[in-house]
């Protein structure tokens, strides 16, 4: 990915709410197939780690990445985005 690329999807996710909470548990196998489910839906998606998640937010950012073949977009104080091109029909087009 092009850091312009890169810079317009952070642009565009500025304006997005999270949509997920990452608790105590951290990224267990239910999460991560709701974090799947709603990367196929939107694309593009904002992640908030809550204060009693303990664990590294870098390190849940790169193994949601992983599990999900996704993209971390920007990991910035407690906020993940991560992005995954839609198979059809993508609003984020290259």
């Amino acid at each position: 990915m092009t850091s312009k690329r890169r810079a317009y999807l952070k642009g565009c996710a500025m304006t997005m709410d999270d949509i997920l909470h990452i608790g105590k548990d951290g990224v267990t196998p239910e999460f991560t197939q709701s974090v799947d489910e709603a990367l196929e839906a939107r694309e593009l998606i904002k992640l908030n780690v809550l204060k009693n998640c303990v664990d590294d937010i870098r390190e849940l950012a790169n193994t949601l990445s992983a599990r999900t073949h996704s993209e971390v977009i920007q990991v910035i104080g407690r906020k993940i985005v991560l992005f995954r091109q839609a198979k059809e029909n993508s609003k984020y087009a290259e």
